[in-house]
């Protein structure tokens, strides 16, 4: 051992807490949290402190990253090279900020998990945004400290403008704790902060119909509210994400489409684990998986199976791949340097209280530098009021110490001015840089008031502060990228879908959609008509109806099985296209198809649905009528509504109060009338009893009305080749037109059939204040007001309702009532829009 050296004995448990607790903290506060005034760590801080200090600004040309990271690692970044250079191309990547701080030119990785180029071979500089989180920090707005070697200093914190912790986020591990913060859209933060300035006391509920949830640079859906609620309130919280999806139909097969995936999913790991689980036949239906993703955008398309359900695929997709993920939010943030957990409204108040101080210390600098150039003003307009003497006073010394001297003891002048006006130029001797000396110190003086204000009153600080907050709003504020599905939450569908009318229409081949009602317009008996939906080759629209958004609607099926969807959930098409498949709306079997509906209002209203019936009849005139609360608790893949005997289906089914009269239409021309309580109620698994006996086996029902005030509806009979007519149910007197018999009578004539007019096609009950729907097999709709077709007796064959060319026909027949007047123009004419609301009946 060497002279004066000696051994001091350390309890060995004692020296590792100590050393323990050093790592630590080392590693909280100075690498894996951010500090909740900037939202950076130490290691980006000092990119960007770097870049500004070689002067690499978002409008100067791109330098080599390798001298970059070299600028950092030897100033103040005492780590490896690869720490520097992997932040800095994190905050380059389009997909990980949701706001670069970094502009990157050359191979900075990709979302598929490349690896980015080396140093040597790419160039950054600064984006314009990560300027403004600089701004001002060379006016004494921040503590600077000195670096690892104490040879320079460094800041301790950006001044920014930017609310960055919550726009970008941060993910950190350090010891004993982590922490994970979403990216937020920077509109809606600024509106946020600006809200709290305005209001201290604001709650958080209140900040989050500002700030309504992250928003993720990749978009997505935010499938859920509940987590980010909890985020909000607490700084924990677990918000799920989806991808966006939805279906297309690409060369004859169906296709899952997704264009935006959750945030910090590996694009070509999830593709790649995704086809390992097709292979283990752990998700059927899945064909073929194809990245069609360019530089124009991201396009994952799976190709789905001939027999596939689509919502059902991607339903699995969703609950076994990454293509649903969850963001664990943990808000933990360096405060005052000290790890803390923070809710919204706690991030926001240090943001605030961080830009307060910077504005403050900003001002107190402006200040300061305005009175010191004031005062050397004072003494130069002073030289220039006795500029002969002064000149007298400096050719008469021997050096420039002896003239300021002289200066300072003839005109009582400080040392700062007796040496600017030493070094005065000749040119401020000329009478118009004089001027230039008294105007500058009086608009100084006025800044100096301005500033002294600034400093003596808080509300004019906090108006900065929102100034400048929607200055960064108009630069850099965008639209959100991530969509939010409200299911689950404290909102529901329905508060953000409007209750519209809408038509509903569906097409033999079984495609399904909704349109705004208002699309369609009025025209008179005899029209063409307006081309309706574009159907494949022999295909043809066979049912079309109206009813309400938030309307509930069952399916029934020609096989007797009960289906349940919301009006809202049937997607959307415009009035020419073709719709979706029903098959990919719900889990029907390959041979069935939707044969009739309902609509009704709500299935969790108890008295409603125990004192409603769905009364319904098959092609071979079996009727069945049950209770709708029966109906009310359907199953993914349905539920049986009625036996179906074989070599016949369902046709039709309506809600009833079981107070009403039925009426069937026979293709024969027939109809029949009998009480509606003349059919007991009867269970699902039901069969059904006798409604009509039929004539022949060619003949069938074509259509049920129910009857409630039979004095004043008419009957609406229409035949295939386009002729109809209206036939009063009672007469003026009170007397049945049509006779009410017994249930499983044959019936009366309703219309005299001919090879004219074709076997009948559709029987409704009608007024003169509705409107009609009529649907040719080529596609072709005409909208037609029932006023126009006159009442006529029950045997005659009606009028021509509507021009048919070739071989076309008759499709459907659809009833609309109208409450509001359309103002119908000539047949074949360009008509208004109607602001019709329509009701099912």
């Amino acid at each position: 051992m060497a002279n004066g050296e000696q051994l001091i004995p350390i309890n060995i448990e004692d020296e590792m807490k100590t050393a323990y607790i050093d790592y630590s903290m080392s590693v909280i506060v100075s690498r894996a949290l951010p500090d909740v005034r900037d939202g950076l760590k130490p290691v980006h801080r000092r990119v960007l402190f770097g870049l500004q200090e070689l002067g690499i600004f978002s409008n100067k040309s791109h330098k080599k990253s390798a001298r970059i990271v070299g600028e950092v690692l030897g100033k103040y970044h005492p780590h490896g090279d690869t720490s520097v250079y992997d932040a800095m191309v994190r905050m380059a990547q389009e997909w990980s900020m949701r706001y670069q701080l970094v502009d990157g030119q050359g191979n900075f990785g990709s979302v598929d998990g490349d690896s980015p180029a080396a140093m040597r071979y790419t160039e950054a500089r600064m984006q314009k945004i990560s300027e403004e989180m600089l701004a001002d920090i060379d006016k004494e707005t921040v503590d600077f400290t000195l670096n690892f070697d104490d040879t320079l200093e460094e800041p301790t914190v950006l001044p920014t403008r930017v609310p960055n912790l919550l726009v970008n986020g941060a993910s950190g591990i350090a010891v004993g704790m982590a922490t994970n913060m979403p990216p937020h859209n920077l509109t809606e933060v600024v509106d946020g902060v600006r809200a709290y300035i305005d209001n201290r006391d604001i709650s958080i509920e209140e900040l989050m119909t500002y700030i309504k949830a992250p928003d993720f640079p990749t978009g997505g859906i935010i499938y859920g509210y509940e987590g980010v609620k909890d985020a909000f309130m607490t700084g924990r919280g677990r918000v799920v994400m989806r991808a966006k999806a939805e279906v297309e139909e690409i060369k004859g097969k169906e296709c899952i489409i997704v264009t935006e995936i959750p945030y910090q999913v590996n694009k070509a790991d999830m593709i790649k684990k995704t086809a390992d689980l097709v292979n283990d036949k752990k998700i059927e239906g899945i064909s073929l998986i194809r990245d069609e993703s360019d530089r124009n955008g991201m396009r994952i398309v799976y190709i789905l199976k001939k027999d596939a359900l689509p919502n059902v695929v991607l339903n699995t997709l969703y609950k076994h791949t990454a293509l649903q993920s969850t963001f664990s939010v943990n808000n933990i943030a360096l405060v005052k340097g000290r790890p803390q957990m923070l809710n919204l409204k706690d991030i926001i108040y240090n943001f605030v209280e961080h830009r307060h101080e910077v504005v403050i210390r900003r001002t107190k600098y402006l200040l300061r530098k305005a009175e010191e150039r004031a005062h050397i003003l004072e003494g130069l307009i002073i030289a220039s009021d006795n500029i002969d003497e002064v000149i007298a006073l400096i050719r008469g010394s021997q050096n420039a110490e002896e003239a300021r001297g002289k200066l300072i003891e003839r005109f009582e002048l400080s040392e700062t001015q007796a040496k600017a006006i030493v070094e005065m130029r000749l040119r401020q001797l000329t009478g118009l840089e004089q001027d230039k000396l008294r105007s500058e110190y009086d608009d100084l003086m006025v800044t100096i008031e301005d500033l002294k204000d600034i400093l003596d009153n808080e509300p004019r600080r906090m108006e900065i502060i929102k100034d400048e907050l929607i200055e960064i709003k108009d630069k850099y504020g965008d639209e959100r990228r991530s969509e939010i599905n409200m299911i689950g939450g404290d909102f529901s569908m329905e508060d953000m879908i409007p209750n519209e009318s809408v038509v509903l229409t569906i097409s033999h081949a079984g495609y399904i959609k909704r349109t705004p009602l208002k699309e369609y317009k009025t025209q008179n008996r005899g029209g063409v008509g307006q081309k309706a939906s574009t159907t494949r080759d022999e295909d043809f629209l066979e049912y079309i109806f109206s009813g309400t958004n938030h309307q509930y609607i069952l399916f029934f099926t020609h096989k007797g099985k009960c289906f349940w969807m919301r009006v809202f959930e049937i997607p959307e098409g415009s009035k020419t296209s073709k719709g979706r498949a029903i098959q990919n709306l719900m889990n029907l079997d390959p041979d069935d198809r939707i044969n009739a509906f309902i609509l009704v209002e709500n299935l969790s209203d108890e008295e409603y649905i125990n004192n409603h019936y769905v009364l319904m009849v098959t092609k071979k005139g079996q009727v069945k009528k049950t209770v709708l609360e029966q109906y009310s608790r359907p199953r993914v893949n349905g539920i049986n509504a009625i036996s179906i005997k074989e070599g016949d289906e369902l046709l039709s089914a309506v809600l009833t109060d079981g107070e009403n009269q039925v009426m069937l239409g026979l293709r024969s021309g027939k109809a029949l009338r009998f009480e509606e309580k003349h059919i007991r109620p009867m269970g699902r698994g039901a069969a059904g009893v006798k409604g009509v006996t039929l004539a022949s086996n060619k003949d069938e029902v074509i259509g049920m009305i129910c009857v409630k005030h039979p004095q004043d509806e008419t009957v609406l009979v229409v035949s295939e080749k386009g002729y109809g007519k209206r036939t009063f149910i009672d007469d003026q007197d009170g007397e049945p037109v049509y006779r009410i018999t017994n249930r499983g009578g044959k019936g009366v004539k309703t219309i005299s059939i001919s090879e004219k007019t074709g076997e009948l096609v559709a029987m409704k009950t009608v007024k003169d204040d509705d409107d009609l729907m009529i649907i040719k097999k080529s596609g072709v709709a005409i909208r037609m007001s029932v006023s126009d077709i006159r009442t006529m007796g029950r045997s005659t064959q009606g009028v021509r309702l509507i021009s048919l060319k070739g071989d076309d026909e008759i499709a459907a027949v659809a009833k609309i009532l109208n409450e509001d007047e359309d103002d119908a123009i000539e047949d074949n004419t360009e008509t208004n829009e109607s602001d019709d609301q329509t009701t099912i009946e």
